[in-house]
């Protein structure tokens, strides 16, 4: 199973949890588990005016091996107006746009999407249980 839990955080309330969002999704091949703007498309869904998220940003995918990955999905610009890291077992890394990482077996950590322009970010914790 994978655990995801998302806060969208601003200057104005950083550090606050109350906007806290959870999702879970079974460790079967295919199962998915998505973050944007979409509700009809996303499981964690950011606020509507948070342009700098696309309208599905992340899509967490069950493998046929059972682990999971995450890609960031190339939206409708060229260039992405945010960055995507990814801090796992103490180690933080750069997401490029459109490519896809592959979570640790049994691991946890967060993905963060960060606006460039603004003090904002969109926080994904994860957690795989196996």
């Amino acid at each position: 199973m994978l655990e995801l839990t998302m806060a969208s955080v601003s200057a104005a309330d950083t550090g606050a949890t109350a906007g806290m969002v959870m999702a879970e999704a079974p460790s079967e091949p295919g199962a998915l588990l998505r973050v944007g703007r979409d509700g009809a498309a996303c499981r964690l869904v950011t606020p509507d005016d948070w342009l700098f998220v696309s309208r599905v940003h992340l899509e967490f995918r069950c493998e046929a091996d059972l682990g999971w990955t995450v890609t960031w999905c190339r939206g409708s610009q060229p260039d992405p107006s945010s960055e995507v890291r990814i801090v796992s077992d103490g180690a933080v890394r750069a997401l490029p746009y459109g490519e896809t990482w592959r979570l640790g077996r049994g691991g946890s950590g967060e993905v963060i999407i960060q606006d460039r322009t603004a003090p904002r970010s969109v926080n994904v914790g994860f957690y795989h249980e196996v």
